[in-house]
């Protein structure tokens, strides 16, 4: 893939002085190249500061392989900079966003890094020392300690950093993000996203080249509640820090939410094209998947073709241990199971669906998405044994997740369970107990919120459930659901074309007319291509 992006040397460029110069060195501000201006002040020499900047600006665009690689390179220069280590025990610890628990090979070496940054430490500031209490929280007794404890005790200790610096805007920055990931997914106040949101918002409005503040206004208000919140940093990411694969991705993460399919597509080739030259290939990988997702909605299947028939070339190179862009190995390894499931499955090819072959993984939950496309497929083109055959494997997956405390992974399973045995119920001549379990399904999907890792549900629950009431001509009921959806999902092609045949069946010419140029609009075809 020819890149889409030109690659340019760092270059440092001055700016004001720090707010924080009267306690450490002091250093200007610096515009890190094509990574948006980041400053960090901190005790170790001040030759180092500039790497430093870098090394902060590369870990606010979450590329975690780069942000290692120069953090390291700041303790060749300057052996006792203990917020170098406190850097790699950051960035080891990848995207905060990730809800499934870190493996005991991942967490050991930011462990040691925050080991190194505590010892260090004794010649530290009061400042530096907070910071390196805090990230230490996140790896302290991992053997025993669950994951979303020591993400909350993270940003306690945050918390109280940013009590004891309230002129440190990098420890509010820092702070924020950690908000945003302790948030539970069924908070449906989202009282961590607003706090975190208008806080960014705040200092964004004073540093508006900050390659952090835009990223992480994105992230907080990642859902579809909020995510109009998030246009403005949206638009503008890709631009402070297009060095950065996955600030040309990031964007695709409120265009989703808001049904922007083209500039979805527009800004995850640059990313892929990013990613591959930098040989992050999780990471591209991750912009597949989005990118497959937005080609799926405008009706140009044979866009995502290409990109599913490129995953062997990707999976052949593709090492999930490595730590080197955004994304974690676990996103590829999703990404890898999503794609060809997504591609049958949002064409209703139900045969294609039905012959997927599941690659067990140590996840768990990627595996279950070539399980619940197989069992959809199968239960349509009614292969009953191959279907109840794949729903006992999503059952067996579900325990498995939830066994080993993946408590958010282990309920998104078990409501793809439901929704595939509502279907085999449908087949079997079971429409009430269909009905019903597909209404748990949706009301349970309602009650979370979709992981950042996917641009969305294989196929909505509410959406299946109006296609479940289209089937069984119910069609009223059935308009409602797909109209739900779309309050959550805008610009779904499924949903919308769902909504259209069920406003036909009971006659609504109001909504008719809506949803067919809502069509027309999609596909740019009045007939509206593959149904």
């Amino acid at each position: 893939m020819r890149p889409l992006i030109a690659r340019v040397l760092v270059l440092v460029a001055v700016h004001s002085p720090s707010l924080l110069a009267a306690q450490q060195h002091a250093h200007p501000a610096a515009a890190v190249g094509r990574l948006g201006t980041v400053h960090f002040p901190t005790s170790c020499r001040p030759a180092v500061a500039p790497e430093m900047d870098r090394a902060v600006a590369l870990l606010h665009s979450f590329e975690f392989g780069a942000a290692i690689k120069t953090f390291n390179g700041v303790l060749l220069e300057d052996s006792t900079c203990a917020m170098a280590a406190w850097g790699i025990a950051l960035s080891r610890w990848t995207n905060p966003m990730a809800l499934g628990a870190r493996s005991a090979a991942a967490l050991e070496p930011g462990r040691q890094a925050a080991a190194t940054a505590t010892r260090l430490a004794a010649t530290a500031t009061d400042r530096e020392r907070g910071y390196i209490t805090s990230v230490s929280q996140l790896f302290a007794d991992y053997e025993h300690v669950a994951q979303p404890t020591r993400i909350a005790a993270y940003e306690r200790a945050m918390a109280g950093l940013v009590a004891a610096q309230p002129a440190d805007t990098e420890a509010k920055i820092f702070h924020a993000l950690s908000l945003v990931a302790a948030a539970a997914p069924s908070d449906k106040t989202y009282a961590n996203q607003l706090k975190a949101g208008a806080e960014l918002e705040a200092i964004w409005v004073k540093q508006p080249n900050h390659p952090g503040l835009a990223h992480y206004i994105i992230h907080a208000y990642d859902v579809p509640a909020l995510a109009d919140r998030a246009t403005a940093a949206a638009q503008r990411y890709a631009d402070i820090a297009p060095s950065a694969a996955h600030a040309l991705h990031m964007p695709s993460h409120t265009f989703t939410r808001v049904g922007k399919w083209q500039e979805s597509i527009k800004t995850n080739l640059r990313s892929i094209a990013a990613a591959m030259e930098e040989g992050a290939l999780a990471e591209a990988l991750h912009a597949s998947d989005y990118a497959t997702y937005a080609y799926l909605q405008l009706r140009n299947d044979s866009a995502a073709y290409a990109i599913v028939k490129g995953l062997p070339a990707l999976t052949a190179k593709f090492d999930p241990a490595m730590v080197t862009g955004a994304a974690p190995g676990s996103a590829g390894v999703f990404a890898l199971a999503a794609i060809p499931a997504r591609y049958a499955l949002e064409r209703r090819a139900w045969t294609e669906a039905a012959a997927l072959e599941p690659k067990a993984s140590a996840l768990l939950y990627p595996d279950a998405m070539t399980y619940f496309a197989r069992a959809l497929g199968a239960s349509h083109v009614g292969n009953e044994a191959l279907a109840r055959a794949s729903i006992d494997s999503l059952a067996a997956l579900r325990d498995r997740l939830l066994a080993k405390n993946e408590a958010y992974w282990g309920e998104q399973v078990a409501i793809q369970q439901l929704e595939s045995h509502a279907w085999l119920d449908l087949v079997e001549g079971h429409s009430t107990e269909g009905v019903t379990q597909m209404r748990e399904a949706a009301a349970r999907e309602d009650a979370t919120e979709k992981s950042a890792v996917t641009p969305g549900p294989l196929a909505p629950a509410r959406e299946l459930l109006g296609d479940m009431l289209l089937e069984l001509k119910r069609p009223m009921e059935a308009l409602k659901e797909y109209q739900a959806t779309l309050a959550k999902e805008p610009g779904r092609f499924r949903s919308v074309y769902g909504a259209l045949q069920s406003a036909k069946a009971v006659g609504d010419k109001t909504n008719q007319t809506k949803y067919a140029a809502q069509l027309k609009k999609l596909t740019g075809s009045a007939s509206y291509g593959r149904m």
